[in-house]
């Protein structure tokens, strides 16, 4: 069977998109993921994903510089679609920075090679629990699944849908709320912590609270995190399960 030019410039546009998208996902395009393997599950999601209407042979192709605009075009859909899934991650980095800041570990810094930033050490490991998660549940697939829909819902070549700012910083809002809320239950444990050593300070104010606290407030956020992840679960499940809807709304569609 031949395939003809147009056929393939459609396939190409769809490997756009696609990898455009998947570089917003560390476990799927991260920077850790060598670029050969990023083209390769490009290329085979493509395949799998592209709306297989064979193309007579004589179609006629797109010319050079109306080709080039078209995957200009695809890189910027996918690229707002794959901003839905940034904001999903940035919601559990915000999480995972609260936590380290408010128990004491947010002194000291490390890489996080997953986002390449700097972050403690509670925050790297907040962040590596819940990625490890977002695979258990099958929240890649679920961003799949979302991905394959934007090419019924804005099908290829297709004028660009009406991005709206006011989605986007609904959704930005929306998933910086709930990055607070998933560090609620440490930040409420350290908290406690404050106040009961405000109150040891005011009865006895031999006791050194300053050097007492510091690895106190340490223990209490490591503590605060172990019993708090088993709670935390549902708000991660329904967090990522949502990534592929959000995937979609952010394209207006």
């Amino acid at each position: 069977m031949s395939v003809s030019v147009a056929q393939a410039q459609l396939y190409f546009l769809a490997v756009t998109r696609i990898l455009a998208v998947l570089v917003h996902v560390p476990v799927l395009g991260g920077r850790l993921v060598p670029n050969p393997v990023k083209v390769g599950l490009g290329l085979l999601l493509g395949l799998a994903m592209l709306p297989w209407q064979p193309l007579p042979s004589d179609a006629a192709a797109l010319p050079a510089a109306a080709f080039g605009f078209a995957m200009g075009r695809e890189a910027l859909i996918g690229t707002m679609a794959g901003f839905g899934a940034a904001l999903t991650f940035g919601a559990v980095q915000i999480a995972g920075d609260l936590m380290g800041i408010g128990s004491g570990f947010g002194a000291g810094q490390i890489i996080n090679p997953t986002f390449e930033n700097t972050g403690s050490v509670i925050n790297n490991f907040f962040v590596m629990i819940a990625t490890l998660y977002f695979l258990a549940i099958n929240g890649h697939l679920s961003f799949l699944l979302g991905v394959a829909r934007t090419f019924q819902l804005v099908p290829l070549n297709a004028p660009l849908p009406q991005f709206t700012s006011e989605t986007l910083v609904r959704m930005s809002a929306q998933l910086i709320t709930v990055g607070v809320q998933l560090a609620l239950p440490v930040l409420g444990a350290v908290l406690l912590t404050d106040l009961t050593l405000g109150l040891l300070a005011r009865v006895a104010p031999q006791v050194q609270v300053f050097f007492l606290g510091l690895p106190l407030k340490l223990a209490v956020g490591l503590v605060g995190l172990a019993l708090a992840l088993a709670a935390l679960a549902p708000s991660l499940t329904s967090l990522f399960q949502a990534l592929g809807e959000r995937t979609l709304s952010i394209l207006g569609v």
